[in-house]
């Protein structure tokens, strides 16, 4: 099976499409987004709408914590974060809010394990930013026999732990379209890095696909028209901290 998988897309039509069209040219067979399809950007309609569409023809779509505010936003706003979810949950009609609430934050899939966070208390949305959470993950992910490979989002980056003959972990970083070889003699965990905002200093947008018939995975950056991304935020009036992060991939 070959699987494109993306994440925390946030309401970024421009980098969904980008990447949705660049992984059509690699023969996927199905796709899975890994939850935030929205928040902070300015297309959260076009992008539930883009990705709803996708989901009728059998692809696996997670909830993400941005989606959850989405649903619910705060009285209050206390962070960044919450910052436009109350915008969000104003452009949404009730039909979209109420399938961005139905979504799962877990999905099985033979030796694969899908979530938005961390498989250790997926709905506290842990970052696995590091070894130490990354293990707990691995860990937790040991209730669903046979996994082999998890994949989230959450933080934004591309990287690729793996446990070789002990129990400790080893972080590999990889580089944008080389093939991984991803044995599954070996027990693996990946964040497949975020579609619509990076967040390493390069504006490119990211997903990964998983090749698990040739035991590999690849990840990708593809350029996109950020300036216009950047421009759709700016015209929503929505903060322009969220416009320049996607020029400068900050």
């Amino acid at each position: 099976m070959r699987l494109a998988l993306m994440s925390d897309i946030h309401g970024n039509i421009q980098a969904l499409d980008a990447c949705l069209e660049h992984a059509r040219t690699q023969s996927p067979q199905r796709f899975a987004f890994l939850g935030d399809l929205v928040g902070y950007g300015a297309d959260p309609c076009a992008v539930i709408d883009r990705v709803m569409l996708l989901a009728e023809e059998g692809a696996t779509v997670l909830k993400g914590n941005h989606d959850a505010l989405a649903v619910s936003p705060p009285s209050e706003v206390k962070t960044t974060g919450e910052s436009t979810a109350g915008w969000t949950h104003q452009q949404l009609s009730a039909a979209q809010r109420g399938w961005l609430d139905q979504l799962p934050l877990i999905s099985h899939q033979d030796t694969v394990l899908l979530v938005h966070a961390s498989v250790d208390g997926p709905e506290l949305w842990r970052y696995v930013y590091d070894e130490r959470a990354a293990g707990a993950s691995l860990d937790a992910a040991k209730a669903w026999p046979g996994v082999r490979y998890v994949f989230g989002g959450h933080v934004h980056e591309q990287t690729l732990y793996y446990r070789g003959a002990t129990d400790g972990l080893m972080k590999f970083t990889p580089q944008p379209g080389i093939a991984v070889p991803v044995p599954r003699h070996r027990q693996w965990l990946s964040t497949v890095g975020s579609v619509g905002q990076p967040r390493d200093g390069k504006p490119a947008a990211m997903y990964a696909l998983l090749d698990t018939d040739r035991s590999q995975l690849t990840f990708h950056r593809v350029p996109y028209d950020h300036a216009s991304a950047a421009a759709a935020i700016r015209r929503a009036g929505l903060p322009v901290f969220f416009a320049d992060r996607l020029e400068q991939g900050r």
